[in-house]
């Protein structure tokens, strides 16, 4: 056995197109001669990133519904019904053992054919609010691996499992000390060190924030590691000194949570799954620029069990000074969210989404 065929689905944001990577590379692993084939959506990210992780795609002209009146809406109804077909012709022609969604436009059209052609589905939901796309397809789906309690309010119980959501392999073995970190950095190895994190693109937010509070972090006598995003390191990167190193994009990510004594970052599902298996003082600024505000809620799933602090971003102005610093001069609280986040990890789930999917070959 082993000559299985896989579709995985999953795309416009990393945090779609990441999971879906981990479960291919570990299906693979354990089934060499499997064959894989990626669905996503043209014109999206997942178009250059899965061949660059060395698998083939096609891609469905989908997008999501957008919250105002637009062309684009306009759009919409043809551009199911064209993604409807030909996700029904990839199907036919590739003959899947079992479609894996991570969640992402393409992945409904996608995994609505094949259920409906009776090839069995799994679902990976990485945040603690459900999105629409796994919602809908949540009654057709054998298994729902989803990465927080409570998801009985979007699926029916009897489907779910909570694995977690996969994290870089590097993360999970992470052996990389603090000096050796830092001095990848070229930061003193005696000063506290920060690391902003504001996702592949950066943050405008988080940036701005950043870039008025260099004099406050100066005067404690922090030292920082600033990923401001593509978008926006031709206007950041100024601010480089001994002091503060800002990068476009941290390829090493492992160092960047080993230099790290603080982090602040946005909540999307596979940031907050890292910084739990690294066990980091964090505060979330929550991006609220996302369906149903899900970066909130995920921040919130930790904030309540003493496991990170959080600031909302109209809060800033208001808040972040007197948060950060009261965070910084309480050893305790540090240790108690650093104990508490590293309770939340879920370092295997990789391996036990794909021995859900497994469960369902053998069947």
């Amino acid at each position: 056995m082993g000559n299985y065929k896989f579709i995985l689905s999953g795309g416009g944001t990393g945090g779609h197109i990441y999971p879906a990577v981990a479960i291919a590379n570990e299906l693979k692993r354990r089934h060499p001669s499997a064959e894989f084939l990626f669905v996503g959506a043209k014109d999206r990210m997942e178009m250059e990133k899965v061949p660059n992780a060395g698998y083939k795609i096609e891609g469905l002209w989908i997008s999501g519904l957008q919250r105002k009146l637009t062309l684009k809406n306009l759009m919409f109804p043809f551009k199911l019904i064209s993604s409807l077909i030909k996700a029904g012709g990839i199907v036919k022609r590739f003959k899947p053992d079992v479609v894996i969604g991570t969640g992402g436009f393409a992945s409904g059209p996608l995994l609505k054919r094949a259920s409906g052609m009776g090839v069995p589905c799994v679902l990976q939901e990485q945040n603690s609010f459900a999105g629409i796309t796994n919602k809908l397809l949540a009654g057709k789906s054998k298994k729902i691996c989803v990465a927080y309690d409570g998801m009985e309010h979007f699926f029916p119980l009897d489907k779910i499992v909570k694995t977690g959501n996969p994290v870089r392999e590097d993360l999970v073995t992470m052996a990389a000390t603090q000096v050796e970190a830092l001095s990848f950095f070229e930061l003193d190895t005696i000063k506290p060190t920060l690391v902003v994190l504001g996702g592949s693109l950066g943050a405008r937010r988080i940036n701005q924030l950043i870039e008025k509070e260099l004099r406050f972090f100066k005067e404690l006598g922090i030292q920082l590691v600033w990923q401001c995003g593509k978008l926006y390191y031709e206007e950041y990167k100024k601010y480089q000194s001994n002091d503060v190193k800002v990068f476009d994009f941290l390829n090493r990510m492992d160092f960047a949570y080993a230099a790290a004594n603080f982090v602040i970052s946005r909540a999307g599902a596979g940031s907050v799954s890292e910084l739990c298996i690294v066990g980091k003082p964090v505060i979330y600024i929550p991006s609220p620029n996302v369906a149903e505000d899900h970066q909130t809620k995920n921040a919130m799933a930790l904030v309540e069990k003493e496991a990170a602090l959080m600031v909302k971003e109209s809060d800033l102005a208001s808040q972040f000074e007197s948060v950060f610093s009261a965070l910084f001069k309480d050893e305790e609280k540090q240790k108690e969210l650093r104990v508490n986040s590293k309770k939340m990890a879920m370092p295997n789930a990789t391996s036990d989404i794909v021995d859900e999917i497994e469960k369902l070959l053998k069947k």
